[in-house]
Parts: structure tokens; sequence; C-alpha cells
């Protein structure tokens, strides 16, 4: 039972600061490489089995990387792949470049420090999903970026698992350029057990998990999904001489073509998850915080590739690919940080002597600030992007990449009155422009996608490309002469800056926008001339709608029911009710009709109940005494009404 104590302890120490760094908006991840820290050999106190922790670990690599094949989607990277390829490319081999001066001026060795600078090149899929999440914007043109991008730093990931180990041994070689032909044989090597396990295994691995599937098993099913998992990564290790974790990889993407991949995913992920933390604590129990202290400049050095050098590169490139600075803030927010699987590289490189013993220490060092960093830079973007476009220079150079595209199409002597402005143009805006269009009602479309723009402008529609925040387009789209605007964007910051400027120069304008949750929802209601639209509330009434029609309800029914819902979900002080109020005998309004009364707008007279008696009110209908008056209204106009049928004779 050697094994119990570095397990039990670093799993309760792992969900302890775990759930801490959730509590306080950090990753996970971030509690558990400091719960390894804190049982690793250089800190004092309980210090766990580092071999074990590794050899446990590296199921967790396997598992890890299975679950990264079986999310791989080819056709997301090529959506973005005119930016993605490019950028990732660009920014990595500046990362690469630039660190490799850096270190070089430190004493590294040359390959050491290039080795360095692809272990910080890549960034963690799960923070950049995580915080393109919380600013609502993973399945706007940001997210899709961002993701992408990622996907390629994946690919590399999968590369470098192959050249480090060539690297290491082509030295060792003989004959002329010995390390140009092992990293050639590598690649060769690897390119045979691609067309083997995915062309070869591809059409059978499906089949075979239907089959199992038939049997009506979850611990047969499961138990399939881990042999062909392990299968598939000793094939690759023991046959084709790659890593364990490129052949989880590859076995992770064959799976992922079968129908059942969503159920080998939830079998897969939760064993994933345990065996990542272990992961995760044996990184830590590695990691000597004594290095941060006595290499503050070169751990300086490494912050600075990851939060100024990779970012910058990432923003130059997507605002010259014509996306807006929003756009390239929140990638480049995602980007300015170290993946898990840098840890997986650093390992691989200082086993192969390729990485001073240094490296694993500060790659650590930096993945504890960056991971830590993170959700701060995703929060600063919105300040950050207003002082930055504010710079003069900044300013035309945004302009000259925005091109004509931010221009509208017609003619500046002819403006747009009466028109609708969509702000955004996805699968919530796409809906309002075709509504719009069968209708003959004018609109302009403000979007962020340029290929959306583009497509919309060869369609005859007016598009504007850019921030729907920023005061010079809603200029632009006429906003002042604006009918309606609908605020379709999910970004929050887009949101309360578009409404500012809209309140601004067209106080009447009929705003619909769309909420993200209750707080939100009940804000937007409080402004005038604006209407809220809570999205999952809005899909949870028409799923309930449609599973009443299914469970026998006939559509009239469902859609009352519904309707009632609506109305109860509504903010108190504009939710319509149902009021009674009795008129008292020495009210003033005894014997004068309704039409009579001073009754605020916001409420109806329906009927009259007099000597048990219902009678339809109308406005020449008089009042008697005692008689119990049933008002539709808001809450604030029944007081009203109550005040009004209650106000005795000699009142003012």
């Amino acid at each position: 039972m050697d094994w119990a104590p570095t397990v039990a302890i670093g799993l309760s120490l792992a969900l302890v600061f775990g759930t801490l760094a959730r509590r306080y908006g950090q990753s996970p991840l971030l509690g558990y490489l400091f719960a390894g820290v804190l049982i690793g050999p250089h800190t004092p106190g309980f210090v766990g089995s580092a071999d074990l922790a590794e050899d446990l670990a590296d199921v967790g690599v396997m598992l890890l990387m299975f679950g990264v094949g079986l999310g791989f989607s080819l056709r997301d990277l090529m959506a973005v792949r005119k930016v993605a390829v490019p950028g990732a490319i660009a920014a990595s081999g500046a990362v690469v470049g630039i660190g490799a001066g850096m270190f070089a001026m430190f004493g590294w060795p040359i390959g050491g420090a290039a080795v360095l600078g692809l272990c910080l090149a890549t960034a963690s899929t799960v923070l950049i999903v995580r915080g393109m999440s919380d600013l609502g914007i993973l399945n706007a043109t940001p997210g899709r970026i961002a993701v992408g991008w990622s996907l390629v730093e994946d690919i590399f990931t999968i590369v470098l698992l192959v050249v480090l180990p060539a690297m290491a041994t082509g030295g060792r070689d003989a004959g002329e350029d010995p390390l140009l032909r092992t990293v050639i044989a590598s690649i060769v090597r690897l390119a045979l057990l691609v067309v083997v396990v995915l062309w070869g295994c591809g059409p059978i691995v499906p089949r075979l998990l239907a089959f199992v599937a038939r049997a009506q098993s979850r611990e047969l099913f499961t138990l399939a999904v881990l042999a062909l998992l392990l299968g598939i990564a000793f094939l690759a290790s023991e046959v084709f001489g790659v890593s364990i974790a490129l052949g989880a990889f590859l076995a992770g993407m064959v799976v992922g073509r079968s129908d059942l991949a969503h159920q080998a995913a939830a079998d897969a992920l939760p064993m994933r998850d345990a065996f990542a933390v272990l992961f995760f604590v044996a990184v830590g129990m590695l990691f000597d915080p004594r290095y941060v202290f006595e290499e503050p400049l070169s751990v300086l050095a490494a912050l600075t590739l990851v939060f100024i050098a990779k970012p910058c590169v990432a923003i130059w490139m997507i605002v010259r690919k014509g996306n807006s600075m929003r756009t390239a803030l929140s990638v480049s927010a995602g980007l300015a940080q170290v993946s898990e699987f840098s840890f997986l590289l650093a390992g691989l490189a200082t086993e192969l002597g390729l990485l001073p013993e240094g490296g694993r220490n500060l790659v650590v060092a930096v993945a504890l600030i960056s991971i830590a960093a993170s959700p701060i830079l995703f929060r600063g973007i919105g300040p950050i992007e207003r002082w930055i476009t504010a710079q003069p220079i900044v300013a035309k150079w945004l302009a000259r990449h925005a091109g004509s595209l931010a221009e509208p199409q017609s003619p500046l002597d002819a403006p747009r009155r009466d028109h609708v402005v969509l702000c955004g143009y996805g699968r919530v805006g796409s809906v309002l422009g075709e509504l719009l269009s069968t209708r003959g009602l004018p609109f302009v479309v403000v979007e962020m996608d340029r290929a959306i723009v583009e497509d919309l402008r060869r369609r005859g529609i007016d598009a504007l490309w850019g921030d729907a925040g920023s005061p010079v387009l809603l200029d632009r789209a006429n906003v002042a002469t604006a009918r309606a605007v609908a605020l379709t964007a999910p970004d929050p910051v887009t949101q309360r800056l578009a409404l500012e400027h809209i309140r601004s120069v067209q106080p009447n304008a009929q705003i619909l926008v769309r909420a993200h949750d209750d707080a939100s929802m009940e804000q937007f209601e409080r402004m005038p001339n604006t209407r809220a639209v809570h999205g999952e509330r809005s899909l949870g009434l028409e799923m309930a709608r449609e599973l009443l029609v299914a469970l026998g309800s006939n559509r009239v029914e469902a859609d009352l029911l519904m309707s009632a819902s609506i109305r109860a979900a509504a903010p108190s002080s504009t939710r319509l009710q149902l009021f009674e109020v009795v008129v008292a005998g020495s009210a003033a309004c005894v014997g004068k009709s309704i039409a009579e009364l001073r009754l605020p707008a916001a409420a109806l007279v329906v009927a009259i109940v007099r000597d048990g008696a219902h009678q339809i009110a109308r406005g020449n209908t008089c009042l008697c005494a005692q008689d119990s008056v049933l008002v539709v209204a808001t809450s604030e106009a029944a007081r009203e009404v109550e005040r009004e049928l209650l106000r005795s004779a000699g009142a003012g």
C-alpha cells in the first residue's frame, strides 16, 4: 500500500485547493499544481512518491490526449484556417525565435533555449474555452478563432512529440547529416502510423463499438473504449517508436468518427479527469519554488514571451486579416497562458537532455502565474480596448485594415430613416434579418465577422464590419434615425456601450436586447423602450411547449400555459395581473362612468361584479357602491386604480 498515502493525500489536497481556486475565479488547475508543490520534496511536511505519481500521471496523459483526439474537429479548424493557421505559426515562431535569443544571452545552449520557446508557445484549450464562455463569445468569431488557433498548437505538440526524440538521438547516428535523416525517418513512421490507425482501424472501430453496444452492457462498452485506447497507444509506442500520448490522440480521433463517440466521451471523461489531476499533482511535485527567487530574470523573460510577445503577434495577425481589435484582444487573452501539454513537452525534453533541469521549473512557474492571470486578462479586455483604440496611430491602423467594409453601402447624401439596426448577425440575428427581409422592412447589420459582412453585401444587404459597441460605427448605421435596434451580440460590454450611445442619440428608438441572466434581464427591463429576451429561458419555454404537445395537450392549451409562465417570469414592476377592487360606499366615483374616471393608461377595467352577476365594463358603465371592479394592470397601476375607486367624495 505504498501508493495509498501519495494518492490519498495528493487527491485530497487537490480537491481542497482546486475548490478554493474555482471559488475565487481561478482555474482548478492552479489548485492541483499547488497541491503537488505542497507534497513535493522541495517543501516541508509530507513528501509523496514522485515516481509513483509520474507512473499514474502517464495514464492521465493518455486519457488527456484521448479526450483531445475525441474533440478534434478538422471542420472547425478549416472554418478559421485563414487566421488560425498563419497566426499560430507566426506567434509560435516569434516565441521560439525571441526566446532562443533571450535565453542564449543568459548562457543557455541555443538548442535548449529553442526547446523552451516551444514549450511556452502552446496555450490551454481548457482555459480558452472557459474564458470565452464567461464572456459569452465562445460561439462567436473570437471563440472560433481561439479554439481553431489552439487546435493548430495541438498539432504542433503532436509533431514535437515525434521530433524531440529524433533531435536527442540524431547526433549519435553515424553518417552525413544524421539529425535530418532521423527526423525524416520519425515523420515517415508517424505518417505510417496515421495511415494504419485512421485508414486501417477507421472502418473497423465504429463497427466494433456498435457490436459491443448491442450487448446492452455499460461495463463492456467502457472496457472496449479502454482496450482501443491502450491497444492503439501500445501499437504506436512499440511498433512505430512514437510516444504513447500520440497513440492515445490518434485513438481518440478514430473513436470520434463513430456514432457512439458521445458515449465513449461520457465514459472516458470521468477517468480522464481523475488521472489528469494526478498528472498536474505530479508536475507540481517536481517544481522547486526556490527557482523563482534564484532566477527572477529568467522567469521575467519567460513571462514576457507569454504575456507580450505572443499576444502582440496574435493581435497583429488577427487585425491584418480583417478582424476587430475586440476580437484580437479576446483571442490574445486566451493565448496568454501555458498549456497542460507544455508540462508534457518539458518533461520529455528534460528526460532526453534537450532542456536543462531548470527549464522544467521555469515552465511550471510560468504556468502557475499565467493560469492565475488568465481571468484578469479576460476581464480587462474592455478597458484595454478603449485605451488602445483611443491612440491616434492605432485608430488609423485599424481604419486602414477595416477598409470599405466599415463604410455604408448607401450614399451618404441619402441617409437611412425608420430602419432597424441589427447588431450581430449570427444564429439569432440572421433569424431577425430573414423576418425583416420577408416583410420588406429596411435594416442595417453591424457584425464583427468579416466573412458574414462580405456575404451580406454580395446579397445586397447593407452591412458594416466592426464592433457594435463603437459609437462611430453606430453613427454610420444611422442609429440616430433608426426606428428600432436589436442587440443580438452576446458580449455584455458591447451591449452596455451600444445602449449608452443609442440612448444619447435616439431616446425614442425601440430596443430589443439579448439577456444572459435574470439580473441583466431586470436591468434591461427597467430601461425605457427596451425589451429583453432571455435566451436560455426562451429555449426552455419552447421545449416545454413541445413537451406538452407530445404528452397530449393541444397547441392552444400549450400556448396559454407558456404565456402564463412568461408573465410569471416577468419583473414584478412590469407584470400584468388581474386585480379586484371594491368600490367604497362613500367614494367619489359612485354614479360616474368609467370614462369619467382618471384611471392610468396601464390599467384596463374588464368586468364588474354587481349583486353576484358579471357584466362587461364599457366606457359608459356607471359604478355603484360595493361594486367589485376587475382590472388588468401592473402592480403600480393597480394601486392608482385602488386609490381612485376608494377616494372619498370630500377628498381633493
